[in-house]
């Protein structure tokens, strides 16, 4: 992977916004992959009482890593980061039911599929800072050409 420290802020990246953005910046990218730092704020909406972060949004973690790989490849080729959609998990498991307040995640996405159609799959990992998998799955994504037309349901994946 390239140890480039020159990325684009995540914000360039990704849609979300706000609460919603839940990964801080990207770390590592390839044409095939990408791994971005999060960290697991005890103050969020999302926090338990313990200020953890349940184990299943794990997978909106592992689909926003996947936006900031997509977003990297279209400003590569000269255009900007486009919504998508997640459309699934494949096997999604988690090792622990939480990620604890505070804790620092590496959430890796490497690409198994992409189609000409918007189609993609990544095998994904939540890693913690001293590389303990966490949590793994493949993540189904779409990105349709328009996607006002899908939201309003005129345009199906």
């Amino acid at each position: 992977m390239s140890h480039d420290t020159s990325f684009p802020p995540i914000d360039e990246l990704l849609p979300h916004r706000g609460t919603m953005r839940l990964v801080d910046a990207v770390l590592d990218f390839t044409e095939q992959s990408v791994s971005v730092a999060a960290r697991v704020d005890s103050g969020a909406w999302y926090a338990d009482a313990d200020g953890a972060m349940p184990a299943w949004i794990g997978i909106e973690l592992m689909a926003q890593a996947i936006a900031a790989h997509v977003g990297l490849l279209a400003r590569r080729e000269g255009g900007s980061a486009r919504p998508g959609v997640l459309l699934g998990a494949r096997r999604y498991e988690a090792r622990q039911a939480a990620f604890a307040g505070g804790a620092r995640l590496r959430i890796d996405a490497s690409e198994l599929l992409r189609a000409a159609q918007g189609h993609g799959a990544y095998e994904c990992a939540i890693c913690s800072d001293d590389g303990t998998r966490l949590a793994d799955a493949v993540i189904k994504v779409f990105q349709p050409a328009d996607f006002q037309s899908f939201i309003e349901g005129s345009l199906t994946p």
